[in-house]
């Protein structure tokens, strides 16, 4: 017989569309490409709408941001890059009310704009107090004063009322309700005053010792960006040699910590949900194919009759499962790109505008995965095909499938592991996945031998129920395929566990870092004899829970005995830190925020100093240096015993430093204090009154923007986290119904030799049950494993699992077993027995 094998393989490929044999197969490569792409299309815009709407945050696509006005190299620099450029100015300052309204005095934020900010993002603005806030693209203009709500309580002020800053008189005009570029600088927590750039010279507030930030925004198109920050880079790091001093480029990562920390666990989040969508994918393909590939024995083995080669239906089948892989992959991205627009209108109603168009890379992804999936976990049994022996037509028991080769497998699953760590954009994140998944399989696979070796034992069938016994026969009939099917069963419910288990913990440790009891004020300049009063201000008004630390101001000069200078150090954040002073605090019990990671806190240790690990990294410090801080002119040094994780976005009060101890003597104390401030209309003008040295600083604006972004990305992930359990229950029922005719076969058997109908459903369900059971148990204890690994190197949050998560895993899988059991395969036990036997011997 002489047949080429495009020629035979569009004949087969023909045939099996028509006899439905592929029908299984392209569902689930649909499946797999479509769960994938439309994680990916919608992850894809989201990551690009996130990081668009977390550029408002700077005000910019990038800022540089100095203590002097911006060098006009930086501005020509910008333009000539076709970028847009807006330049503002910020400084903390007293505003006045005048006379007639009090003459109250608050220490204030200055904003200082011009025409065109923000570059990125719009303020909102209300005309007054209580009036429902719009955005708007406008800016205050000459004479005019916007102003936060806080300002106008702290000073008595109404709408049109005089505010008085330095010489010029403006007049208070609109209310600023959210602020895109507010900034995570202490000062920034102040009541914001922002005015036109045209007003400042008649203000007479920049004066040689003012404390000024200049911030020049540029926005444009990502490359030309891009390019601009290489340059600045390169030109902040050579400040010395070109008389640059003080300036900084900030990006969302070093500008506003307290956001990215959020952003980033969303996007490796995404990145989970992507993998464990390919994997549950894997699972549903290599089922789908094997199922394949055992119902062509008898059609290969005629083949082999006829004469063909064996290397013409390997090519053949390998054409074959080529076009059912671009088909299938091609429809799954048409099917994922419509689902995810169902994300995408869900998410509507949570952005300000439409997300930026999808890239192309979730189409590449997903028709590389797709074929992928099919040559690494389909075509390995299909190959099998061609080494069927001619005498398999007349003995059925000859040419089985057996497992598949490992080298085509070892080929196909290094490929599909190398597109896995592609997809998941964080290679610790990829290596946990994969990797955890790879030893979950062997785990899974050992410890479902010994349990079916167990079962056989344990189960006496003289005693057990008839049901109980021919299900255990059942299972331990055919031990490697049990193994197989629970293996399978088992990897899909780890996915789903695992899912479910880190996205409970991750949304809970997102909410723990901006609780609805997060401080909402700072207050600074407490004096020693002020602590108690303050303290019972704040019960007394109904505030139970805040923070209260001594603080103290101290410099570094010398580590182990050697004098330390800016000029040791080439980083340019090492170098600010030693060149300024440390807020340094002294306290016997370890902030319930801070974790130690290094060394050991000891209460009431004399000479013992605690240092954040950050800046221990920075500075380049390690366990047991000794640190020499000036404190009010008096020089004290002490060993670094611990080194302590401090979570910066928690908007708590954290130090760089802290001293073990309830005292330290003879140095110059102030307090400080963090809390949320009771909804008594007044309060903090009745504190400022009653302690006027004190500043207490309002992030009521920060806090309530930093939610609405959690709560954007937390309905985001939810979005997502749904659709793959809802992929993964469908994996697994296709993981349950691939032995649909093998059952057939054996309860038709059965059913010949008097079995009742009843008596075959108990066994069915015990079967069912207890191999979901099994894997449930299984797929949760791993899944510990894998989170654990995930929750510690990857998301950085406490992992701590239940013990109750094995039991509601085990019954979990067993309920999911039964119920695609029920679906699947209820047919099979009403199928004529004559049908199923004809089936079995044609």
């Amino acid at each position: 017989m002489t047949i080429s094998f495009w020629t035979l393989g569009w004949r087969t490929l023909w045939r099996d569309l028509r006899s439905g044999d592929l029908r299984l197969l392209i569902v689930a490569v649909t499946l797999a490409v479509a769960a994938l792409t439309a994680v990916g299309f919608f992850a894809d815009r989201l990551k690009g709408g996130l990081q668009r709407d977390a550029r408002q945050l700077l005000g910019g696509d990038a800022v540089i941001s100095s203590d002097n006005p911006t060098p006009a190299a930086f501005v020509d620099k910008a333009r000539s890059l076709g970028l847009n450029v807006v330049t503002s100015l910020g400084f903390p300052t007293m505003a006045r009310a005048a006379e007639e309204q009090g003459g109250a005095a608050k220490l204030v934020a200055l904003k200082v704009v011009e025409p065109g900010y923000p570059l990125r993002g719009s303020l909102r603005v209300a005309s007054a107090p209580d009036a429902p806030s719009a955005a708007t693209r406008a800016i205050p203009a000459p004479g005019q004063a916007w102003v936060d709500v806080a300002l106008m309580e702290a000073l008595g002020l109404k709408m049109g009322d005089p505010l008085l800053l330095g010489d010029a008189r403006l007049t208070v005009h609109t209310i600023i309700a959210i602020e895109p570029d507010r900034g995570g600088g202490f000062m920034n927590f102040a009541p914001r005053v922002m005015i036109n750039t045209a007003d400042i010279a008649a203000t007479k507030l920049i004066q040689p010792a003012s404390r000024l930030n200049y911030r020049m925004a540029v926005a444009g198109d990502e490359k030309p960006v891009q390019t601009f920050v290489t340059w600045a880079d390169a030109q902040v790091k050579q400040s010395s040699a070109n008389g640059l001093r003080g300036l900084r480029v900030e990006s969302l990562q070093a500008g506003r910590p307290e956001m990215s920390q959020t952003l980033d666990r969303a996007d490796k989040f995404l990145s989970l949900v992507a993998l464990l969508a390919a994997l549950l994918s894997a699972v549903a393909v290599a089922l789908s194919a094997r199922a394949f590939a055992a119902n062509h024995l008898d059609d290969c083995a005629m083949l082999r009759v006829l004469g063909l080669r064996q290397r013409t239906i390997a090519a053949a089948y390998t054409f074959e499962f080529a076009l059912v892989g671009a088909f299938a992959s091609a429809l799954g991205v048409l099917v994922g790109y419509g689902v995810h627009y169902l994300f995408v209108a869900l998410l509507a109603g949570l952005v300000d505008a439409a997300l930026p168009a999808a890239t192309f890379w979730p189409v590449l992804l997903g028709m590389g995965m797709g074929l992928t999936l099919l040559f690494a976990f389909g075509l390995p049994p299909v190959l099998q095909l061609a080494q069927v022996p001619p005498l398999r037509v007349i003995r059925r028991d000859v040419g089985n499938l057996r497992p598949a080769s490992l080298g085509v497998l070892a080929v196909g699953v290094l490929g599909f592991a190398a597109l896995l760590l592609a997809a998941s954009s964080d290679l610790t994140l990829g290596m946990i996945a994969v990797g955890g998944f790879g030893g979950a399989v062997l785990v899974f696979a050992a410890l479902s031998w010994v349990a079916v070796k167990v079962l056989r034992r344990s189960v006496n069938e003289a005693t057990a129920p008839r049901w109980l016994v021919l299900a255990t026969r059942q299972v331990s009939a055919r031990p490697a395929y049990t193994v197989v099917q629970v293996s399978a069963l088992a990897v899909g419910l780890l996915a789903l566990v695992l899912l479910v288990l880190l996205r409970t913990d991750l949304i809970s440790s997102w909410r723990k870092a901006t609780p609805p009891d997060a401080p909402n004020r700072f207050v600074i300049n407490v004096m020693p004899d002020q602590s108690d009063g303050f303290q019972k201000m704040l019960k007394d008004a109904g505030v139970q829970r805040y923070d209260w630390y001594p603080m103290i101001r101290g410099r570094l000069v010398a580590v182990n005995g050697r004098a330390v200078t800016p000029d040791d150090y080439t980083e340019d954040r090492a170098k600010r830190l030693v060149d300024r002073e440390f807020n340094v605090s002294f306290n016997a019990t370890l902030p319930p925020q801070n974790e130690v990671v290094g060394g050991q806190w000891t209460t009431e240790e004399a000479g013992a100093i605690s240092v954040e690990d950050g800046i221990a990294t920075t500075l380049k410090l390690k366990l047991g240096d000794v640190l020499r801080f000036d404190i009010g002119g008096q020089q004290t040094e002490s060993k670094i015993t611990s080194l302590r994780k401090v979570d910066w976005g928690s908007m708590r009060a954290n130090f760089f430093v802290i001293y073990p101890v309830s005292n330290l003597d003879n140095v110059p104390t102030t307090y400080m204090g963090a809390f949320k401030a009771p909804p008594t209309k007044g309060f903090d003008n009745a504190l400022v009154r009653q302690f006027p040295n004190v500043t207490n600083v309002d992030m009521t604006s920060t806090i309530a923007q930093v939610q609405r972004v959690l709560d954007q990305v937390i309905r985001a992930v939810e979005f997502l986290f749904g659709f793959t359990l809802a992929a993964g229950l469908v994996v697994l029922f296709a993981a349950v119904t691939a032995t649909r005719e093998e059952r057939a076969r054996e309860y038709a058997i059965m059913r010949a030799v008097g079995a009742k109908g009843s008596l075959l459903r108990q066994v069915q369900r015990a079967e069912l049950a207890g191999v979901g059971l099994l894997a449930g148990v299984l797929a949760s204890v791993v899944a510990g494993g894998v989170g654990w690994a995930l929750a510690r190197f990857v998301f950085e949050f406490d992992w701590t699992v239940s013990l109750w998560v094995p039991v509601f895993g085990g019954l979990a899988g067993a309920v999911l077993a039964l119920a695609a059991g029920w679906w699947g395969l209820r047919e099979v036990l009403n199928r004529p027995v004559v049908e199923t036997l004809r089936r079995a011997a044609t």
